[in-house]
């Protein structure tokens, strides 16, 4: 008769089978980073190899071609102020449509959600004409308020139920209180959504600075490139410059990732506090 694993052996087995997912995983992220320091006939010969020598100016090149810091700040500015704009557009929007429940914030809802499911390419076209009409085109603003109307559904969706958890005596408390309807909000709601809207900026910053496909049908000029765009540049149409466009991608990526790692609990918080109601 065949004794059944015991309980430590299963655990052993789970844990081993998560290490070789995490190697899995993690094996991009050697290859970037190991062929960004080489040279690039070194990368040709063997791409999984460690390098023989270091060839740090490959950074260093990367950065005056592409003007790093022009298009870093570029970005930057760009992943601020869209989530700036639609932390405000769907936070108050949800509550709204919660806190007011009528047939028209239900079918404006049930828009915004059916929304969530149309893929950005059947969109494409209508999207640079729309945008060309209303003077958007080639523009910061312009692709900022682009990336309002891609991310407010998702964020709506997700306010929506973080909405729901709060206690509606705690609102009627300050109205008692004297508060007005507008101090109700960002003084005593907004404050309780911080673990939602933590999660919602750490979801848009991940998107939006590492978006490709957006910026490419908006920005046409130089000077307002993102990251996305001055790493596509080292692909050209007979050369591929491997080298310094690893290079770049550990540039682009680093930021990110660092405030990934910083903010990445809140995103367990902000959902399972969301599914809960009050």
């Amino acid at each position: 008769m065949e004794s059944r694993p015991t309980y430590s052996a299963r655990t052993l087995s789970l844990e081993l089978l998560a290490v070789l997912l995490a190697l899995l995983f993690l094996a991009p992220f050697y290859f970037v980073v190991v062929n960004s320091v080489k040279s690039f006939g070194d990368l040709l010969v063997n791409a999984a190899s460690l390098p023989k020598s270091l060839h740090l100016e490959n950074y260093s090149r990367v950065w005056e071609i592409t003007k790093f810091s022009k298009v870093f700040a570029n970005s930057l500015v760009i992943t601020i102020a869209s989530n700036v704009g639609l932390v405000l557009i769907s936070a108050t929007a949800a509550y709204r449509i919660v806190r007011f429940p009528s047939r028209f914030n239900k079918l404006l809802f049930f828009a915004f959600v059916s929304a969530m499911v149309i893929p950005f390419q059947s969109v494409m076209i209508p999207l640079v004409r729309v945008a060309d009409k209303l003077h958007l085109m080639d523009s910061i603003p312009g692709l900022v308020v682009c990336y309002f109307g891609f991310g407010v559904s998702l964020n709506l969706f997700l306010y929506h139920g973080f909405v729901k958890s709060i206690p509606r005596e705690i609102e009627e408390s300050a109205v008692v209180d004297g508060c007005s309807p507008f101090g109700v909000f960002w003084r005593i709601v907004f404050p309780l959504l911080k673990p939602m809207t933590v999660t919602i900026v750490l979801l848009n910053s991940l998107w939006i600075w590492n978006d490709f496909l957006l910026p490419l049908l908006i920005l046409s000029s130089p000077e307002l490139r993102t990251i996305p765009l001055a790493t596509y540049s080292f692909f050209g149409q007979y050369t591929k410059q491997w080298d310094l466009a690893l290079a770049g991608l550990v540039l682009s990526v680093t930021p990110i990732v660092l405030f990934f790692l910083a903010m990445q609990r809140h995103i367990i918080e902000g959902i399972t506090a969301g599914s809960v109601k009050g």
